[in-house]
């Protein structure tokens, strides 16, 4: 069984401290392939590196919405370090009015500016999107219109089935954290069950929301395996083909990544 970790934050102290045995662990679950997210331009080369200095690790760069206020996405920046190529993704950008660390003009103008360099660039973009689906599905249409073919994902979904529904008409992908284990998330888990599999990615968000049963502890990519398995059981698949779905996705939608030997053959 081979999975993806779609999206987590290894450059964070909790993983560090430890990281050998992160990487050993993710390993020995099945985790071919990690997503390690850039969430400032100022911090990217920490990690930059950590993908540099292993195989199976690749990543993005982007300043995500709490950052906005601190620091703006110019598109040429971002564009300069996508030219490297462990850098798949753009991201992660996106809207986040729940916490409101920054305010909603310069998140909305950053999100902008990501768009744009992941048409110029052809990568993907990472989505992050909480208490915002209105302006999001706004920023998708206007997106779609003025950059076609832009693509990407919505990670760590916890929003409307609407506005699940509103991304895959555009071409988006959707990506499910531990939190669909969570006891009080049934509302995501009637989601998932509509989401068709072939648009449907899993991920960790590590080192934060860890799924049942590792609550309590930090997050790290071996935890991806107790996502799948309860994504599986409401989509009514084996764990096996949920794994190999996802991971397809991922390599479908990241196509700079090299596909597993296995996938390849």
């Amino acid at each position: 069984m081979i999975l993806v970790d779609s999206h987590c934050h290894l450059d964070y102290p909790e993983l560090q401290k430890d990281f050998p045995g992160v990487l050993a662990r993710a390993r020995s679950a099945g985790v071919e392939t990690m997503l390690a997210i850039g969430t400032r331009l100022s911090t990217f080369e920490n990690v930059r590196k950590i993908a540099e200095a292993t195989p199976n690790i690749y990543c993005t760069v982007g300043v995500h919405p709490h950052e906005a206020a601190n620091e703006s996405a110019a598109v040429e920046a971002l564009l300069a370090h996508a030219a490297h190529p462990k850098v798949v993704g753009i991201g992660e950008t996106g809207l986040d009015y729940y916490y409101e660390k920054s305010p909603r003009a310069p998140q909305r103008e950053n999100f902008r500016a990501h768009m744009r360099a992941a048409h110029a660039s052809g990568l993907p973009l990472v989505i992050h999107t909480r208490d915002a689906d209105s302006d999001t599905a706004e920023m998708l249409d206007w997106a779609a219109k003025e950059l076609p073919g832009l693509t990407g994902v919505l990670h760590c979904f916890t929003s409307s089935l609407e506005l699940a529904k509103h991304a895959l008409g555009l071409g988006y992908f959707i990506s499910i954290s531990g939190i669909v284990t969570f006891k009080n998330a049934e509302d995501l888990r009637r989601t998932v069950r509509e989401i068709p599999l072939e648009k449907l990615l899993v991920e960790t968000d590590s080192p934060y929301l860890a799924p049942v049963p590792m609550r309590g502890k930090p997050c790290e990519p071996s935890y991806v395996v107790h996502t799948a398995r309860c994504v599986a059981g409401l989509k009514n698949v084996p764990v096996e083909a949920l794994a190999q779905a996802t991971t397809a996705n991922f390599h479908r939608l990241f196509a700079r990544v090299p596909k597993p030997a296995a996938q390849a053959a």
